[in-house]
């Protein structure tokens, strides 16, 4: 018997002739499909909101109302993660991806018909558009629920590659919308989330043996958040995420004003930072498969103590500032997919989604704050140093927080499990 923190429901282990039935890699290559998909949509109006202050189709925009604009479907869809991780708890994945791609779809032709000349409207669309974003809620107990202990870590991590899915709407949503006509991208997208919903409602399965969460969502949710693991987690995943997002936001910026940078050049290094970020999450996850979770979230933060402590010395950005940006990419992903394996191994299969979706809501809205105290701290002191010393500090504290007190919350379930399981033989 495998019992972990907050245990209240079946271990969740599959059934050997089950998986033989239904393969594990098929259920997580469609999970993954319908992240990056939903992730795609709820990523549209990112790049259209600097083409919609500049084209004046809605008027005169401040620079806030366009950070207002983008903003709304990103933290809808982060906090939205909480109740959407309980309810996939309870009714389970199988049911949960295609009704949250098919609601999606709902703001999406709404933004396409009916918005795209009304800022008001635009932000109305861009809060349901939100929808989109909790599908990471979802799929983490789902994968998590179809693999063994020691694979959970690489399948998860797998999954967080969907993450991958705002890079198709930073490359095709402009060019769609200037060249095959406005509605082109919310048109594209509606289709492609109708077709996934239909294909996840016929190929998904939810993992044998899964047991639904028994009590209301309130007291699930409460629960949840009194796990210990529930705290230390969104701390991990606030600076290892947070940092992933708040970067792949600022770093054009920064690296225009930083470096004096083209436009197409800081943007082009950019998605070379995303790229990394995305490819080691898996990596970060099937190492904690092999040495253990609190081992690479320990190394993946001090990469970034010295990363970020390099990069405030805004050193040339050949080889050394290069270097410095990378190797934080890579600590940041592999960081966000050890996470996820950490939660897998200490939390009940049965509570899964509602501690992602915790979890998960921190790190979506841990992007925000660091690019608001660099642009504030800029503004003051024409300097980026000091803001990156801050994220030097703040993963410092997250490593200590990781070798002590995540520490001992992780060897604790594993000795409760081994113990539990001495008995039951």
């Amino acid at each position: 018997m495998d019992r972990r923190i907050g245990a209240g429901g079946s271990g969740g282990e599959v059934n050997p002739r089950h998986r033989q039935a239904t393969s594990p890699w098929l259920m997580l290559v469609v999970a993954t499909v319908g992240f990056a998909v939903n992730f795609w949509a709820w990523a549209l109006l990112s790049p259209l909101g600097p083409l919609f202050r500049s084209e004046g189709t809605l008027g005169r925009l401040s620079e806030s109302d366009v950070a207002l604009l983008v903003a709304v479907p990103v933290v809808v869809g982060s906090l939205g993660r909480i109740p959407v991780g309980a309810l996939t708890d309870r009714y389970g994945g199988r049911l949960m991806f295609p009704l949250v791609s098919a609601a999606t779809i709902v703001p999406i032709l709404f933004i396409g018909f009916f918005a795209l000349e009304s800022y008001a409207a635009l932000l109305i669309g861009g809060f349901f558009l939100g929808i989109g974003g909790t599908t990471f809620a979802v799929g983490v107990p789902f994968v998590n629920a179809w693999f063994p202990p020691e694979r959970r870590g690489l399948a998860v991590g797998v999954f967080g590659t969907g993450m991958g899915g705002t890079a198709i709407s930073a490359l095709t949503t402009v060019t769609l919308y200037s060249d095959a006509g406005h509605r082109a991208p919310f048109l594209i997208t509606a289709a492609a989330l109708a077709a996934y919903a239909v294909v996840a409602w016929l190929v998904l399965r939810d993992a044998p043996g899964r047991a639904p969460a028994a009590g209301s969502l309130i007291s699930r949710l409460v629960a949840n958040a009194r796990l210990p693991i529930s705290w230390q987690a969104c701390i991990l995943y606030a600076v290892a995420f947070g940092g992933y997002v708040a970067f792949s936001v600022y770093l054009p910026s920064y690296l225009k004003t930083a470096y004096d940078l083209s436009a197409a050049d800081a943007a082009n290094r950019m998605a070379g930072f995303v790229a990394v970020a995305v490819l080691m999450r898996p990596v970060g996850g099937w190492l904690s498969d092999r040495f253990g979770p609190i081992p690479v979230l320990a190394g993946c933060y001090a990469v970034v103590v010295v990363g970020a402590a390099v990069a405030a010395t805004t050193p040339l950005l050949e080889h050394i500032g290069t270097v410095a940006f990378l190797s934080m990419a890579a600590a940041l992903g592999g960081g966000s997919g050890a996470t996820f394996a950490l939660v897998a191994k200490v939390t009940d299969p049965a509570r899964v989604g509602g501690v992602t979706g915790l979890v998960g809501a921190a790190g979506g809205l841990g992007g925000f704050v660091p690019p608001l105290i660099m642009g504030y701290v800029y503004g003051r002191t024409q300097s980026y140093g000091i803001g990156l010393t801050m994220l030097s500090v703040t993963a410092a504290l997250t490593l200590l927080l990781t070798v002590t007190i995540v520490r001992r919350t992780a060897n604790e379930t594993s000795h409760t499990g081994q113990a539990i399981s001495e008995e039951a033989a």
